[in-house]
């Protein structure tokens, strides 16, 4: 149950960090509001996690599920640009959270 809340959570660290970006400094109301919302969430299931996972372990599994949505929308929205080596950073990415999961 820890590893599904904090895949949970990690994907709800995208949503934070991409709703911080369109918040333009808390000047909009509604991606403001997804923030509060998902950072809250967020924190709050890698600290459950966190109760039965190795901190290091989980956190490592959560930032890298995070950065690598975050970089993954901003490539599909249009806001980033693709390349070749970032999208081979990425699948190296997802490798090494997935290698840290069969590694516990």
């Amino acid at each position: 149950m820890a590893w599904l809340v904090l895949v949970v959570s990690g994907v709800l660290e995208a949503v934070w960090a991409t709703a911080l970006g369109r918040s333009e400094g808390f000047s909009r109301f509604v991606p403001s509001a997804v923030f509060v919302v998902a950072i809250i969430a967020s924190m709050g299931g890698l600290a459950y996690a966190m109760r039965t996972l190795p901190v290091g372990t989980a956190y490592a599994v959560w930032v890298g599920i995070g950065a690598a949505l975050t970089v993954a929308y901003a490539m599909a929205s249009g806001d980033e640009s693709v390349s070749v080596v970032k999208i081979a950073l990425i699948v190296g990415l997802i490798g090494c959270v997935v290698g840290l999961k069969l590694a516990h």
